[in-house]
């Protein structure tokens, strides 16, 4: 039977070493996000995932703030972040420099999670809803794509740090940890 591994066990990077790190080529955009404990879970995969830089936008609150931390649980001290206040302008910006923006939405003419092929040598960023109304129609209008997760129960979303989580793990699938073992 395995045994659990403690804390003392983990290899964990310093916040020094995690900030000189290689970063994975993927940005995380919070188009509106209203739950700060949502804000905080994201940060916190961002970090386990090395990700290169989240765009706080809107009215989704940035650090330092209590409800922030205690999901992020100190994420919010290592992964690049800062505020837009338009999310929109945010995406003609990173477009204008080959980032590749993905609208995280259920939309006609989506493309299924699973059928996204990344491609090598590409920044892209992801961009996440508010949990009502989710991705602004003039940010799914102005992306290069959008990326739907197939769901199959009665409920027609998940949470936004979920959704994040579920992306994030299979973009990391697709890049990183493929390549690593070819």
């Amino acid at each position: 039977m395995p045994r659990k591994l403690k804390n003392s066990e983990l290899i964990r990077k310093t916040d020094v070493e995690f900030k000189t790190s290689e970063k994975t080529p993927l940005i995380l955009i919070l188009d509106n996000i209203r739950s700060l404990n949502n804000i905080g879970s994201v940060f916190r995969t961002a970090d386990a995932f090395l990700i290169k830089k989240i765009y706080l936008c809107g009215i989704t609150a940035s650090p330092p703030h209590k409800d922030i931390q205690k999901t992020a649980l100190g994420a919010t001290q290592t992964v690049d972040w800062s505020y837009a206040e338009s999310t929109l302008e945010l995406v003609e910006e990173l477009k204008a420099v080959h980032v590749q923006v993905m609208s995280i939405e259920q939309a006609e003419n989506s493309v299924s999670l699973n059928e996204f092929k990344p491609k090598k040598d590409t920044t892209y960023a992801f961009v996440f809803g508010n949990e009502v109304k989710g991705v602004q129609q003039s940010v799914v209008d102005a992306s290069d794509a959008v990326l739907e997760i197939p769901q199959l129960g009665t409920k027609h979303s998940l949470n936004i740090s979920v959704t994040a989580g579920v992306c994030v793990w299979d973009f990391m699938c697709k890049t990183k940890f493929s390549m690593s073992k070819k």
